[in-house]
């Protein structure tokens, strides 16, 4: 691996320590390419810039972005961006810290993308209790208006803040009139989306990506990262660690390095969540193992979401993970059998493992409706929440026997180390 420390998204912040408006996103990194990007050749060239630098979604599913943007381009009729600035993900912050401090990089990126696929309209969507943020993109947006840097028309979006609200065909359903749950089965959104018109849904730290390999070119980003996983990501660091925060590291970096650029542990770990509430428990084993799909896909992990959560020996993971797949229950969308029926049976045998309340067959039962809820929903959620669920009975597994034979450890019955939103699911879909 090449190890470049040097910061690309977040670089403006850590030079000024402020917010970037349009005039110092400019200085910074002069104008957007965007006129050329709107000729036949410059549309074509930004996807194959995008394609030979390697370039993957940042929001957890890690789809070659260039692939995306000809699946659409290739498509009859106007075609229509979406940002995805949800954020679901309870324990990541690294979108909405970076539509805060380079919303312009945002920005640019989405027009970027509409220019090479022939879309005129970009939509821009936020979780609706997150007023500050929308005031926030909206002053920005209107610097843009202001200064007519822009080809295409950015309207922003406030939607219901459910944890299943932020997959795509979950925006697109919402943009179309109906509730922000996810549809089930095609036609997708690059077929026919938004107004059944051929639709981009891409996430906000994607498009700042996007903006710079537009400006700087392949070969640059690429001088980060690892041959196989070029550039650079955000992780939100939390749990217990020293500085916990957003970090912007090479692909390819170390989990205990990561953990060391938000000060270090700041107590001995068990073990630690990647990921976010539908990611892997890794123990403290596995922390020298690179964040890179190709080294974690072995352990059953990913980057997912951006994620790390530390969690401390003085901590309960089963209790944490309890608590965890209880919310995501709560917030499934009660569309499909896994939604409705497993996934509440699965959180609530969790809860009565932490609670030290097992029956004989619990652990058995378990881990066959673990099994059972992959690849049968109407999306991924119940994949996610089976992926927790399995990767914690196997990281916490001799806590799973002395639970199973004692009852509750002492650690179960401390208060929570990490934050989890209420059980409770969500008022409007509207």
């Amino acid at each position: 691996m090449r190890h470049d420390a040097a910061l690309r998204l977040l670089a403006a912040w850590h030079a000024t320590g402020r917010a970037a408006t349009l005039a110092d996103h400019l200085e910074r990194h002069g104008p957007s390419p965007v006129a050329a990007v709107l000729t036949a050749h410059g549309s074509a060239a930004l996807v194959e810039a995008a394609e030979t630098a390697g370039l993957t979604g940042r929001g957890g599913a890690g789809f070659p972005t260039a692939r995306k943007l000809r699946a659409v381009a290739e498509r009859r009729g106007r075609a229509v961006v979406v940002v995805n600035a949800m954020e679901s993900e309870p324990a990541s912050g690294k979108d909405r810290f970076l539509l805060t401090v380079a919303p312009h990089l945002v920005l640019d990126g989405a027009v970027l993308a509409a220019a090479a696929i022939g879309a005129d309209t970009v939509h821009v969507c936020l979780p609706r209790d997150r007023s500050t943020r929308h005031e926030q993109l909206d002053a920005a947006v209107e610097e843009r208006r202001r200064a007519r840097v822009d080809p295409v028309r950015l309207r922003l979006h406030t939607l219901p803040h459910a944890y299943v609200s932020s997959e795509s065909t979950s925006l697109v359903r919402w943009l179309n009139g109906g509730p922000a749950r996810p549809e089930g089965g095609p036609p997708r959104p690059h077929e026919r989306g938004v107004d059944r018109r051929p639709t981009l849904v891409h996430n906000v730290e994607t498009l700042a990506h996007l903006a710079l390999v537009a400006r700087y070119g392949s070969d640059w980003f690429r001088q980060a990262g690892t041959p196989d996983e070029p550039g650079t990501t955000l992780v939100t660091v939390s749990g217990a660690v020293a500085a916990p925060g957003v970090r912007e590291v090479a692909l390819g970096t170390p989990l205990t390095t990561v953990l060391d650029r938000a000060g270090g542990p700041t107590e001995p770990l068990d073990a630690v969540l990647l990921g976010g509430f539908a990611g892997t428990w890794l123990p403290e084993a596995h922390l020298h193992t690179p964040l890179a799909r190709r080294d974690l896909a072995p352990l059953g992990a990913a980057p997912g979401a951006g994620v790390l959560i530390a969690l401390p020996r003085s901590a309960c993971g089963l209790t944490e993970t309890a608590r965890m797949l209880a919310y995501l229950a709560a917030h499934s969308a009660h569309q499909c059998g896994p939604c409705r029926l497993g996934l509440p049976a699965v959180a609530g045998d969790f809860t009565a493992l932490a609670a030290g309340r097992a029956d004989a067959d619990l652990l058995s039962r378990l881990h066959r409706r673990t099994g059972l809820l992959p690849d049968r929903g109407a999306c991924r959620h119940p994949d996610g929440a089976a992926r927790l669920a399995a990767s914690a009975l196997r990281a916490f597994s001799d806590d799973v026997g002395r639970h199973l034979a004692d009852g509750a450890c002492p650690e179960a019955r401390q208060p929570p180390r990490i934050p989890v939103p209420s059980a409770e699911p969500p008022q409007t879909w509207r």
